[in-house]
């Protein structure tokens, strides 16, 4: 076995774990069916076998000579066993839930299947992206309470997202987001959770990455006051000429807000072009935060500019129907974030981002909407909000309203969006049918909003 410095696989194969002879890349279920992608493993024919799970035996459900296949047939809400075999070559036997789900299924892990165990068990942090050649990119990363975290999943859709393929995935690599930079696909994302902060650079359309370039460091340790880098999936904001992303530091509960930026011209790919505020907790601001009552959490922060033109990183906190807004002061980039003030916005206590809209001169929001009588951890509602001046938001529309269902079960959340010509498209954390809970994600799916200025 030799050394290796990549970042990208083809798939990533620990040692001592078996991912099978042929590997199963992408699951697709829907309410009667289970597409299923494979890489080629030199074979001339596969053959593909299913049962319902835990009963009988496998049957032949067909033979192919390409890698995609699609069991067709199936009972709705039900759980399947399923392998692809090809000579003396066998995949692991994975598993899938039939059932409806909304838009276009990127990816799926069933909640007991244990393909990706030595990262985690549920699809996380969905990264989307439109590259400059015209096709989608999305990303997911495999998380686990107490897992290693470290594992993303990257796919293309050649049709505006009608369909999808895999394409690689990157080993470490967790809380990632791409980007375009200078017409070149990056990938942004921490090592593990409260790792490394990394960051890399594809050439190919995100079939290979260089070597990641660490620009943080990070202990991975969720104890301690100083344990490490969080962040989620939010796009680099162009300012001035300097690129602006946000992350927080230190452990769950108590994390110091900040910013990272660089110069627009400055290789990326160098830690030298980097400069970080110092990290800021919420309660140093207590002045300011008198009276209010508040939580300790504040992480996930969104970057945008508002009316008159101050450079802001607006927040989740645990304050219900609030989100935190800190000053950037871009003449000093690393000095420590600002208190600006509190934002009134329904969509707080998940990840959420906010863009602004050159054409309607609006801000936008694909969030998960709290409502009426819903407890704080509900995220079975998400909608699509705007505001004139990020002080006073409206529901444009409900996305996916699923009220009526179990919210411990039920989750639509942490929305990577972009505008997309007269549409907005973007790539859902979504947990249905049977998933683990409302958190722990079984699908990855995409979404388009069609004329949504029109709305």
């Amino acid at each position: 076995m030799k050394g290796c410095r990549s970042w990208s696989y083809s798939p990533y194969r620990p040692p001592l774990c078996d991912v099978g002879d042929i590997y199963i890349c992408r699951v697709a279920p829907s309410v009667d069916a289970i597409h299923i992608e494979w890489l080629c493993a030199g074979c001339e024919e596969y053959e593909v076998y299913c049962r319902v799970r835990s009963e009988g035996e496998f049957a032949l459900c067909g033979v192919t000579d390409g890698n995609e296949f699609d069991i067709v047939g199936l009972a709705d809400k039900t759980d399947y066993e399923f392998y692809v075999e090809s000579e003396n070559k066998k995949s692991r036997v994975r598993l899938a839930k039939t059932g409806k789900v909304e838009g276009v299924v990127v990816n799926y892990l069933h909640p007991d299947d244990n393909a990706y165990s030595f990262s985690g068990k549920y699809l996380c942090s969905p990264s989307l992206v439109r590259h400059p050649e015209g096709y989608l990119l999305a990303s997911m990363d495999l998380y686990a309470g107490g897992a290693p975290q470290n594992l993303t999943l990257i796919f293309r859709s050649d049709d505006n997202g009608e369909s999808w393929n895999y394409v690689s995935e990157l080993m470490p690599c967790f809380w990632g987001k791409m980007f375009i930079h200078k017409g070149e696909l990056y990938m942004l994302s921490v090592s593990t959770e409260y790792g490394d902060l990394l960051i890399g650079r594809s050439s190919d359309g995100g079939k290979s990455f260089s070597p990641p370039v660490a620009l943080l460091r990070g202990s991975g340790s969720k104890t301690g006051r100083h344990s490490g880098v969080h962040k989620n999936p939010q796009p680099l904001v162009e300012y001035n000429g300097r690129l602006y992303g946000t992350l927080e530091w230190a452990p769950w509960g108590g994390c110091g807000a900040m910013v990272m930026s660089c110069d627009v011209e400055a290789d990326l790919l160098d830690p030298n072009s980097w400069s970080f505020s110092e990290p800021v907790i919420l309660d140093e601001f207590s002045p300011e935060l008198e009276g209010v009552k508040r939580g300790g959490l504040t992480i996930e922060g969104t970057i945008v500019q508002n009316p008159c033109g101050k450079l802001l990183n607006i927040m989740r906190t645990a304050m219900r129907g609030r989100a935190l807004m800190y000053e950037i002061d871009t003449e000093n980039p690393e000095k420590p974030l600002s208190f600006y003030g509190i934002m009134p916005f329904d969509a707080n206590l998940s990840k959420f981002m906010i863009k602004y809209d050159g054409e309607t001169g609006r801000y936008y929001s694909v969030a998960t909407r709290l409502y009426d009588g819903c407890s704080d951890s509900a995220r079975n509602l998400m909608s699509l909000m705007s505001s004139a001046n990020l002080r006073e938001w409206k529901v444009v529309c409900d996305l996916h309203d699923h009220r009526n269902e179990d919210v411990a079960r039920v989750g639509f959340q942490y929305a990577d969006f972009e505008f997309d010509g007269e549409d907005i498209i973007y790539l859902c954390r979504t947990a249905v049918n049977g998933a683990h809970s409302y958190h722990d994600s079984n699908y990855s799916t995409f979404h388009r909003i069609e004329n949504f200025r029109k709305i």
